[in-house]
């Protein structure tokens, strides 16, 4: 980057001050300061999309060493799982026995499914009367936290 002191700014400034004139100086350094903003700017975003770019190509590298992997352990799997399988067919007759669970009958299914009655959280819930919420204070009425800092903070504000 070019090394600018304090000396040659000043040249810089007096420079400007003769050839731009005192009454459109503001003007001409307001819009120098817009450009170079600008610069400044467009270079940050050039910056991150490379530094981006190379992301995606160190993601993707490392998607294809961990998926060249994976493919290895299920070749090392499948090997082993071939070898076992070899070896114990004549051991297979001893494990027939078949481990499924009975169906569940129509009153099983009925007591899993339906709600509790009076115990269930939502009729006591919805059994307290309007009233007695508004008085204790719960909740009637479901708000996000956005939506609520926003009423209470336009409401202290006032």
């Amino acid at each position: 980057m070019i090394d600018l002191g304090v000396s040659k700014l000043a040249l810089i400034a007096v420079v400007a001050l003769v050839v731009v004139g005192p009454e459109r100086l503001p003007k001409v350094a307001r819009m120098a300061g817009n450009l170079f903003g600008r610069a400044q700017r467009y270079m940050a975003d050039v910056k991150s999309e490379v530094n981006r770019q190379m992301e995606i190509e160190e993601f993707k590298k490392f998607r294809e060493e961990t998926t060249s992997a994976l493919k290895e352990v299920e070749n090392s799997i499948g090997s082993v799982a071939k070898e076992a399988s070899g070896n114990l067919t004549d051991q297979a007759d001893i494990f027939e026995t078949s481990f499924e669970k009975p169906p569940l009958d129509e009153k099983e299914v009925m007591r899993k499914t339906k709600r509790q009655g009076r115990n269930s959280w939502g009729v006591r819930r919805a059994a307290r009367p309007l009233w007695f919420k508004r008085s204790s204070g719960m909740r009637t009425r479901i708000q996000s936290g956005a939506a609520r800092m926003k009423r209470f903070h336009h409401a202290a504000g006032k």
